[in-house]
């Protein structure tokens, strides 16, 4: 679908909603009522807002662990999502699952993912291997990180993918960092996109802070699964705004690039210079945002917490 004012405008809605509904996600990790581990997706949202645009609500989508903003775009409900991470029976697994690992709705499309970092690759070339077998026009869409791709099982399920032509888009979130290992040391070859030449199809590099940009070319990789020709992986090169995850001091990473290559801040900025919409407007919106996530986190913290009773629900024998 051709990026169109409206869907400008929706993207950025999206971005700033995944941005403030983690805020207040933060803030409750800061207070305690959430527990575990966290790794936010600050910097991510333009990749995984706008990647996720390009799919269609019967799409398949397989997230990785950091942010939320995928999981958002693809209509999964705020005040689920906060259940989820709060563990009470509001969240999607209804309490049997806490936290990002677990989240699933199937009828959105919304698959989960592996509890093994780099496993997903797999999942997601299964879900394209059944919408190629059972003859529909479903498209299955992956989101990794740039450590993950160099794991045996992205080459396993690239391989597969190429050779059989399957529907499915493989997207690198390339943020330079494998937890606190630069790319220059891990990664070999001069770029993960090349690595496509060796699977039959196509590699290309996206700046994964320009949510437009990134839009249209997952737009085009999503059509081309569609027509039957085939994966395509998808290099976003962006910036990681905060550490590895909620704790981690993050002194190892440099600072200067995260003002200049923040997305929200981007895609506000285009939104203004393309005369999408006005100041008021945009003001008006984020208003609007704030509230929602405001009125999800009220509702999922009256959430109750899972009985006993539940405890040998979904035990496979």
């Amino acid at each position: 679908m051709p990026l169109t004012n409206d869907i400008k405008l929706n993207i950025y809605r999206y971005m700033y909603a995944a941005e403030r509904w983690e805020a207040t996600l933060l803030r409750l990790i800061e207070q305690g009522v959430v527990s575990g581990i966290y790794h936010a997706g600050r910097g991510h949202e333009g990749t995984e807002v706008g990647a996720v645009f390009a799919l269609d609500k019967n799409d398949y989508l397989f997230y990785d662990h950091r942010g939320c903003g995928h999981l958002i775009a693809k209509g999964a409900d705020m005040t689920s999502l906060y259940g989820d991470f709060l563990g009470n029976e509001l969240g999607s697994t209804r309490g049997l699952g806490a936290g990002i690992v677990h989240v699933c709705d199937p009828d959105l499309g919304i698959m989960g993912q592996s509890g093994t970092l780099g496993r997903g690759q797999l999942l997601a070339t299964g879900a394209a291997l059944s919408a190629k077998l059972r003859g529909t026009t479903q498209v299955a869409m992956h989101f990794f990180g740039d450590g993950s791709s160099n794991l045996g099982t992205f080459h396993e399920a690239c391989n597969v993918a190429g050779a059989w032509k399957l529907p499915v888009v493989f997207i690198v979130q390339n943020n330079g960092w494998a937890v606190s290992v630069p790319i220059e040391y891990s990664t070999a070859g001069g770029g993960i996109a090349r690595r496509a030449d060796a699977y039959a199809m196509p590699g290309l590099v996206v700046d994964g802070t320009d949510a437009f940009a990134v839009y249209e070319t997952t737009s085009m990789a999503v059509e081309r699964a569609r027509r039957g020709e085939g994966p395509t992986l998808i290099e976003a090169k962006l910036v990681r705004m905060r550490g590895h995850f909620e704790g981690d001091p993050d002194h190892y990473r440099p600072k200067d690039a995260d003002a200049r290559k923040d997305p929200l801040v981007r895609t506000r900025q285009r939104l203004l210079d393309e005369k999408v919409a006005d100041e008021a407007q945009l003001t008006q919106l984020e208003s609007t945002v704030k509230e929602s996530v405001q009125a999800a986190v009220e509702s999922a913290r009256r959430g109750t917490m899972p009985g006993r009773s539940r405890i040998f629900e979904g035990i496979y024998v």
